[in-house]
């Protein structure tokens, strides 16, 4: 089924009202592209559509080309933008999902107040929102009152290896970011993210024949088996520390005394303190075995996002622009994802996350947009960017 067919509505395009069915004819456009973080020629198609829609409404485009195969970057500000600090809004348009899962595990479709798709909570519905409440004010004949720059990732779900710079680039001219991660738990918006840790551990031990020579061999996952307890043994839920060992890859054959093996580690901490020190203990530790190999590297990730008191005093302009349009707004504590207002709210910005669209199942095959949420969403992102000064 076509996006205009389920959105139902193509024909407000030059109307100047908010329309739910004209949001998501766009928004379902852009999950039409499957953009997996490593197909660099998907996630690409969709930047250029991206960039059109923007140049069509005026905005001067900075493109910067991807590299170490990841997409390209793009950045999109309002006309007469003097360098002044303003809004950053940060986007990403890569999905964690193979391309094919449209038409067959998260198929595209509507039932109900339901939407279905492959990235469409996670965050194609959220990164549209913004660009829609713009091209909305600008049919309307009004502006924002702070130079506004639309900034698109393209490969923040694996950490943003490539981008990290250019976001604290644009963070450091800013003076409020808005993230357009999904909301949560019903709609709440994200004032505090737990930082990210990640990490490689392997081992090398000795080989030898599992049936004659046993007593010879020094395996490495036995060796790894032991620091895998040690670091899920981490684990501090009072602190809000989790120590994941989430992939693991080792030996040869049955019969083989195993002479390698390794484990990816995700950490998530509160603190940056909790960060220094769960860091510290991690590259610290050393092989149980003297005759194995251990080696262990990586490190923070994502900085922690902690709640602020310039970050609430954000949050309580949406609250109040919600208000206006009789939205309860309410945010959430502490959430464990990461994204890439982690950067920006390390920085010292005052930074207010998860502005996308209602819904639940982020990275799964049941993945969900609540169609009822993304009027009241678009008219308080056009609150927001008429109010912040």
């Amino acid at each position: 089924m076509s996006p205009k067919s389920l959105g139902q509505s193509a024909a407000l395009s030059n109307e100047p009202r908010i329309d739910g069915e004209e949001i998501l004819e766009g928004i379902l456009d852009w999950v039409e592209h499957e953009t997996p973080t490593f197909e660099t020629e998907a996630v690409n198609q969709l930047a250029d559509d991206i960039q059109a829609r923007f140049e069509k409404i005026g905005t001067e485009t900075e493109r910067t080309p991807g590299r170490d195969g990841y997409g390209d970057t793009l950045r999109f500000r309002t006309p007469g933008h003097d360098g002044s600090p303003g809004i950053l809004v940060l986007s990403h348009f890569d999905t964690v999902h193979p391309i094919g899962t449209k038409d067959e595990a998260n198929r595209i479709r509507r039932e109900g107040d339901v939407v279905y798709g492959p990235g469409i909570y996670d965050m194609k519905a959220g990164a549209h929102l913004p660009y829609y409440a713009y091209r909305h004010m600008l049919r309307v004949g009004t502006e924002p009152r702070l130079p506004v720059t639309f900034m698109f990732i393209p490969e923040e779900e694996v950490g943003s290896p490539i981008t990290r710079d250019l976001i604290e680039e644009e963070a450091r001219k800013a003076k409020y970011v808005l993230v357009t991660e999904p909301a949560r738990d019903g709609g709440k918006v994200v004032v505090a993210r737990k930082g990210v840790g990640r990490f490689d551990m392997s081992a090398v031990g000795q080989p030898a024949h599992s049936g004659a020579k046993h007593e010879d061999g020094r395996s490495a996952i036995k060796e790894i088996a032991r620091q895998i307890l040690a670091l899920e043994d981490m684990t501090d839920y009072a602190r809000g520390v989790t120590v994941n060992v989430g992939q693991i890859t080792g030996g040869t054959a049955v019969n083989v005394v195993p002479r390698e093996c390794s484990i990816e580690i995700d950490l998530r901490v509160v603190s940056v303190e909790d960060g220094e020190e769960m860091c510290a203990r991690i590259l610290g530790l050393t092989a149980n075995d003297p005759d194995v190999e251990l080696t262990v590297s990586g490190g923070m990730n994502r900085p922690p996002y902690e709640q602020t008191e310039q970050g609430m005093a954000l949050f309580e302009q949406a609250r109040v622009c919600a208000a206006e349009i009789g939205l309860d707004l309410h945010a959430t504590p502490l959430t464990g994802g990461g994204s890439d207002g982690n950067f920006t709210a390390a920085l010292g910005v005052p930074t207010l996350d998860g502005l996308g669209a209602d819904g639940i199942g982020a990275h799964t095959h049941h993945e969900q947009i609540y169609f009822s949420s993304l009027e009241p969403r678009a008219r308080m992102w056009v609150r927001l960017l008429e109010t912040l000064e």
